[in-house]
């Protein structure tokens, strides 16, 4: 089985143009259902065990995740994966299953999304100054990428994943590459460029057109897991609540630009969503905000506090 799966990551990664870190997610899941079903039928799995995988089976895979208390979303994402391989299985191995598809997924509710304050967002720069004072490049950076998230919306992969040459000359719009390869523009404040551009003519070193935008202390490209612990920095400092993390910054942007009056079409092109349903989620966030209004400011509401 170990080649079936290594060939199925492959074809994620060369021809459905997964990242890297979704394919090594699907691995895992496989992996850990491939020994599971090893252990449930007592011998080395191969690809006609697969296919003789019943209801029983699958439903006991789910029950042992659920005893090793394993949350909802994981094994949804799991039987997501595992789904996934199925289809390639009966597509390039002439395997078929009709056990999985009778499966159904765990159910995972869909939190809402949590904005930043905007004054947290505006005292973000004096954090940054007093904690990174000694290292001005440094602290640029830093500023500079708050900025660039809050002011595009973009995801932190997408903000890394920017080079010198993209933010060069100022360019109205960015192409940005997001999930699945699929690219769309987004328009850039100058604010925005005001902050890369300090930034850029202080930094020590990446300054190839080629170069990622945002480098690392020792001059690598600075990696996704540095640029979360910024925020954490900046969030400790200032005592905000642990929802304050890069893609929170990205949550107050598409909050911001709803309540302005964006419709949900160009919202969802902004920020680069597949499904119309996910932006929908931010129509929650702004009603959870208006009915907080209504209840602290509507007359006929203080009315119904006092009766």
């Amino acid at each position: 089985m170990n080649e079936i799966i290594n060939e199925f990551i492959e074809y994620l990664i060369g021809t459905k143009n997964y990242s890297e870190h979704t394919a090594t997610a699907y691995e895992t899941d496989i992996r850990e259902f491939v020994s599971f079903l090893a252990t449930f039928i007592g011998s080395n799995v191969d690809l006609r065990d697969m296919a003789r995988a019943d209801t029983i089976c699958f439903r006991s895979y789910l029950a042992d995740r659920g005893r090793r208390g394993l949350a909802h979303k994981s094994t949804a994402r799991a039987l997501s994966s595992l789904r996934g391989f199925y289809k390639y299985l009966a597509k390039h191995h002439n395997i078929k299953n009709d056990a999985i598809g009778l499966i159904s997924s765990p159910k995972v509710p869909r939190k809402l999304s949590k904005a930043i304050d905007p004054s947290d967002v505006a005292n973000m720069q004096t954090a940054i100054l007093d904690t990174e004072g000694d290292e001005p490049w440094i602290a640029a950076r830093d500023w500079a990428l708050v900025t660039l998230i809050f002011g595009c919306g973009l995801r932190i992969s997408e903000a890394l994943s920017l080079k010198n040459v993209d933010v060069r000359a100022r360019p109205d719009v960015l192409r940005i590459l997001g999930k699945g390869n699929k690219e769309r523009i987004v328009p850039v404040l100058p604010a925005v460029y005001d902050a890369i551009e300090k930034y850029v003519a202080i930094r020590p070193f990446g300054n190839a057109p080629t170069d990622e935008l945002f480098r690392s202390v020792r001059g690598l490209p600075m990696s996704p897991r540095m640029a979360e612990k910024v925020i954490e920095k900046i969030r400790n400092y200032l005592q905000l609540p642990d929802y304050v993390t890069p893609h929170a910054l990205r949550h107050t942007f598409a909050t911001a630009l709803l309540a302005g009056g964006a419709d949900l079409r160009s919202l969802q092109e902004l920020l680069g969503h597949a499904s119309l349903s996910t932006t929908q989620l931010y129509t929650k966030v702004n009603m959870a905000e208006i009915s907080n209004i209504y209840m602290h400011a509507h007359p006929r509401a203080l009315e119904a506090k006092d009766e």
